[in-house]
């Protein structure tokens, strides 16, 4: 237990996925497989009082290309002042970049963007460092993009791209794995911070506070944090636990 406590602490980002209006999760990233879990605010505000200092918001219309609900995502924001949002789903271009800084965001994360325009993604990197994350959605070693239906190249190569390009984080998230519960895919994050020195937020499959537990053994390794989604809204375990056991 003395070795436990002593480890260091997980930083945890309940996610609120936001479609159409309302919070909700998907399975394995598919369009259509949403579960629907109410106002995003209700969702936002029951994280930010079992003490949530991070909350991971997702636009998933934008990432869709379908959509946009960037009003409910800005009233988030502002709503949870004092809570850190990590904002991610659609941030392509100057425009929907700048749009995504507006809201107040503490930290953007770029998806296909950083595969399909690695230039302008090397530029937004460059600009804005610490302020922006990249998502690393993968099936195998392939990367997933446009909302994990088109393949976007291979995560080692894309990887060392971003490495030059002087990325500060990665948010990696096992596609096959995501919505699921069937566990985070620990040996893909061994993989992936032995390939960099920069902090990894783990994404998908969390499903028990012993999965919590597995990924703060992975702190050490460079695993910063975990985004904990559906476990949450099924009621698998509260935040306050997962918090506890994540060393907060």
């Amino acid at each position: 237990m003395n070795d436990f406590a002593s480890t260091p602490k997980l930083t945890l980002l309940p996610a609120v996925d936001v479609a159409g209006g309302k919070a909700v999760r998907l399975t394995q990233g598919e369009a259509g497989s949403e579960t629907n879990y109410g106002d995003p605010l209700d969702a936002a505000a029951e994280w930010v009082d079992q003490g949530a200092e991070w909350i991971h918001l997702v636009d998933l219309d934008a990432a869709f290309g379908r959509g946009s609900n960037a009003a409910i995502l800005r009233k988030v924001i502002k709503q949870f002042r004092g809570v850190n949002v990590e904002l991610s789903g659609g941030i392509r271009d100057d425009a929907s970049l700048e749009a995504a800084l507006e809201t107040g965001a503490s930290r953007l994360n770029l998806g296909t963007a950083a595969l399909e325009n690695p230039e302008w993604a090397a530029d937004v990197i460059g600009r804005y460092g610490e302020a922006v994350a990249v998502g690393l959605d993968v099936r195998g070693t392939t990367l997933a993009a446009r909302g994990w239906t088109k393949e976007g190249g291979d995560l080692w190569e894309v990887l060392a791209r971003l490495e030059d390009a002087g990325c500060s984080r990665y948010v990696v998230t096992d596609v096959t794995k995501d919505g699921t519960l069937r566990g985070p895919n620990l040996d893909l994050l061994c993989e992936v911070t032995a390939r960099t020195p920069k902090p990894v937020v783990a994404s998908g499959g969390i499903s028990s506070l012993d999965d919590i537990a597995a990924l703060r053994d992975l702190v050490h390794l460079g695993v910063e944090g975990a985004i904990v989604g559906k476990a949450l809204y099924a009621g698998a375990f509260t935040l306050a636990e997962a918090l506890d056991v994540a060393g907060d």
